[in-house]
């Protein structure tokens, strides 16, 4: 057969290429959803050894404790005393290591060590009426955990929920290690978790969905550091080295690199050359704009706070930052009330702890989560100087007094040191597209 016959057998359209859904088809090649499950000391290794990792999984667990909460309650001076027991607790530390745990590792408990009348066994449910006092607090991940007693029966009214775990109580001295294994009732534990699928019983650490998201930013930020290190290279050329051998080469290579980063002056021939040449990084900016935003929305975190922003301060139209701030309110609410709840109750029913047992019904109590965020300096004197433009607006409309406006400003304690803002998005929104409106405007 003639070459130009075979080239024509092997021709393919060059809208074709290799085929559609068959085996050289580099798009059926690659398959979806083939999930990693990462070991404990992947897992591990992931968060020891990127900052970025850290600030993944420890900043929302940080800003859900950070700024803590007000008990609301008719008898101050017991809501006084229980904040007082919570704080002797470290409640505040174990709380951001239980949700540590349960971002980095599915998930995260808080031990509660009590003391009943008369003795109890771990794996019997804790008897509130019993409690005589709270003592400690330890926050754990799902490492210290052999086995997990799940309630899978639909039609029970706690289907779904964990109820007694297998705990690895060992303890080590000097070179001996005794390891012991105890059930533990649920109830006598605080739990959370936020990622499990159906049919599994421990939750899924965060870093699983992001794993291929994070071995992109790895090799971007070793590309990076490669270009840098080559960023300038020096051309040497001269008509003598076709001659030389590879030794001589290599020797001329050693003294010419070292004489032309020592000194500042290179003497050469007149038919020779010596130049800087620099690598071209255009566009590699639009390359790693993209691995942020897709680092940024897989982890539902603004890059700016992945990045370190000084936490609680927003500056301008930060819309993201806005939103965050709002999903952390609602992790809050759905996640950590509960079981601020239950243990504030264990300190009411305690008999030892507050002067004698309370009952948590009888009393009128709420717990309220201080505000997790303010603007800077600057963008609250925007915001001040808005809405006072807005209600000279309605004053010289005739649509409110200023005594009205006097009350609603200042109210009973004169101008407050920051504004308050609901957490609606919608507010949010218009409260950022508004500061940012009259900033463009006076900037150009």
């Amino acid at each position: 057969m003639k070459l130009l016959d075979r080239v024509k057998e092997m021709r393919n359209d060059f809208m074709q290429g290799n085929g559609k859904a068959n085996k050289k088809d580099k798009l059926t090649r690659q398959v979806a959803g083939v999930g990693r499950k990462l070991s404990h000391d992947e897992i591990t290794n992931l968060y020891g050894d990127s900052r970025i990792v850290q600030n993944i999984i420890d900043i929302p667990a940080e800003d859900m404790t950070r700024n803590w909460f007000t008990l609301k309650m008719e008898d101050e001076q017991l809501a006084r005393n229980i904040m007082s027991k919570l704080a002797d607790l470290n409640a505040k530390k174990a709380f951001k290591e239980m949700f540590t745990y349960d971002r980095l590792r599915g998930d995260g408990f808080i031990s509660l060590g009590v003391t009943q009348f008369p003795k109890f066994e771990l794996d019997k449910k804790l008897e509130m009426d019993k409690l005589y006092s709270v003592d400690y607090l330890h926050a754990f991940s799902s490492m210290k955990v052999n086995d997990f007693l799940i309630n899978e029966d639909v039609f029970d009214v706690k289907y779904g929920q964990l109820e007694q775990l297998c705990i690895n109580r060992a303890s080590s001295h000097g070179l001996q290690t005794q390891t012991t294994e105890s059930s533990v009732h649920i109830s006598r534990l605080l739990h959370s978790q936020t990622r499990r699928f159906e049919g599994e019983a421990q939750g899924r650490s965060l870093l699983e969905p992001l794993y291929d998201i994070l071995t992109v930013f790895d090799t971007s930020v070793w590309s990076v550091g490669q270009i840098l290190h080559d960023f300038t290279f020096k051309v040497y050329k001269s008509k003598d080295i076709e001659e030389m051998s590879s030794q001589d080469k290599k020797e001329l290579s050693m003294i010419m690199d070292f004489m032309f980063r020592t000194e500042a002056l290179a003497m050469i021939a007149a038919d020779e050359e010596l130049k800087k040449e620099t690598t071209s990084v255009g566009g590699i900016n639009y390359l790693l704009d993209y691995v942020w935003d897709l680092l940024a929305s897989a982890s539902r975190m603004p890059k700016t706070v992945i990045k370190g922003q000084e936490s609680g301060t927003i500056a301008g139209a930060q819309y993201d930052v806005m939103n965050y701030y709002t999903r952390i309110v609602a992790d809050q609410e759905s996640e950590m009330k509960p079981h601020l709840e239950k243990l504030i109750r264990m300190l009411l029913m305690a008999e030892k702890e507050l002067g004698g047992r309370i009952d948590p019904e009888s009393l009128e109590w709420e717990i309220q989560f201080n505000p997790l965020w303010n603007v800077d300096a600057k963008t609250d004197a925007e915001i001040r100087k808005i809405v006072a433009e807005t209600d000279q607006i309605y004053l010289l409309n005739n649509i409110v007094t200023s005594d009205e406006i006097r009350e609603a400003r200042f109210g009973q304690f004169g101008l407050s040191d920051t504004l308050k803002f609901s957490g609606d998005e919608a507010d949010l929104k218009s409260l950022a597209d508004s500061v940012y409106k009259g900033y463009s405007e006076r900037n150009g």
